[in-house]
């Protein structure tokens, strides 16, 4: 019997690679499946020079830093089965300058493409700005999670705005136990709980929050910071543990090591959530203003727990209408002065997380997978059209 379902592959880290990405693809594509529209969604995964033990989705791997990989690749693509090609892009996990050899990759495939933009910069390098220009204008749709990089990809990349089509990032649904039941079982009864999750990098500005939080006890001494996640292994490779070293030195010179913790472990997905079902706040101090997404800023909107962040591209758009609050880049008083407002006024708090909680059930991983879905079978169903409007 043969099938009609469709065959679509998505080029992207992949886990066990310790990398947002890859956690992103892998929760996508797990959806898929349950959509039953696809044929099993395969992986064609950026290897970084490790000997990953991958699942059987990966049907092949491309060699990050090799261009030939690439250039081969694309042509077993078309020789394949696969009706569509997802592209994951960031630009650090391909190689050459800014990514490029990415683009070796298109100029050889002959069928249609996606790109989803996990990195939308306003101000790029001129590689940079080649590099998503010349992916923009072959895709046939540029997936986008925030809305407010529209007029930036129209005005610096040239992209026509009917082209990209917004997509929540995806958040998985579990049913939770009430937070405080749950503090008490990890022993933290009675504490005021704020997290931050994720790689670490300097680029997070760890050391901001942990100076606001050295503020903040003076009036709460019930509070608990947990740093949630282990070091990034790009940041661990070059300079090791000098980074987490200089945050832990920060908490003993402040003397709050009883205020502040590091929870030094990747983490799965259910301790994540686990994680932010105790927080009372989630806190990104981060560096970059350009940021476009953020998977852990997604995951706290779709608990719907109160955020207290820097402005950065998508924490200004997902924190607006009173869903969390903005600090100043590079300032702990300011967020200090954040955190103590929510704790000051509890009925404020949870209209926040009111708030955020009605965007978050749009979030989930079933109500995401559709969208992807739709546009998928939307563009094999208009390229097999032509295909076929052009055999004789």
């Amino acid at each position: 019997m043969i099938s009609n379902k469709k065959n679509i592959a998505f080029v992207s880290t992949y886990l066990p690679r310790e990398c947002g990405i890859a956690t992103f693809t892998k929760d996508l594509i797990d959806e898929l499946d349950k959509v039953n529209v696809f044929d099993n969604p395969k992986i064609i995964a950026i290897n970084d020079n490790n000997n990953y033990k991958y699942d059987n989705r990966v049907i092949m791997e491309i060699d990050q830093y090799d261009r030939d990989s690439y250039i081969k690749t694309a042509k077993a693509i078309n020789k394949s089965d696969i009706n569509l090609v997802v592209i994951e892009h960031e630009y650090g996990i391909f190689g050459g300058e800014a990514g490029e050899y990415i683009l070796d990759f298109v100029e050889n495939l002959e069928i249609p493409f996606v790109i989803t933009l996990h990195t939308v910069l306003s101000r790029p390098t001129k590689k940079q700005k080649e590099v998503l220009t010349k992916l923009g204008e072959k895709s046939k749709k540029i997936i986008i999670m925030a809305k407010n990089t529209v007029p930036i990809l129209e005005k610096v990349y040239g992209v026509n705005p009917s082209k990209t089509y917004f997509i929540h990032h995806g958040v998985p649904y579990r049913i939770l136990e009430p937070r405080e039941k749950m503090k008490e079982k990890k022993g933290f009864k009675d504490r005021y709980i704020i997290s931050t999750f994720g790689l670490i990098s300097p680029g997070k500005g760890l050391e901001y929050g942990i100076e606001a939080i050295s503020k903040v006890v003076k009036e709460y001494d019930n509070i608990l910071y947990l740093i949630l996640g282990q070091t990034h292994p790009c940041i661990k490779r070059k300079s090791g543990e000098i980074y987490r070293e200089k945050l832990m030195n920060l908490v003993d010179r402040l003397g709050i090591k009883e205020y502040v913790w590091f929870i030094d472990k990747y983490l799965s997905k259910d301790e994540i959530i686990n994680y932010l079902n105790i927080s009372d706040i989630y806190m990104t101090p981060y560096l970059g203003k350009e940021q476009a997404v953020s998977g852990t800023l997604a995951y706290a909107i779709g608990y719907g727990r109160v955020t207290i962040s820097t402005p950065y591209m998508y924490a200004k758009e997902m924190l607006s209408d009173g869903r969390g609050l903005l600090a100043e880049f590079k300032d702990s008083n300011s967020l200090a002065k954040n955190i103590k407002y929510v704790l000051d006024n509890p009925e404020i708090k949870r209209e926040m997380e009111r708030k955020a909680s009605i965007i978050g059930r749009s979030m989930t991983w079933e109500n995401v997978s559709k969208q992807y879905t739709k546009i998928f079978i939307d563009i094999i169903g208009a390229t097999k059209n032509i295909n076929n409007s052009m055999v004789i």
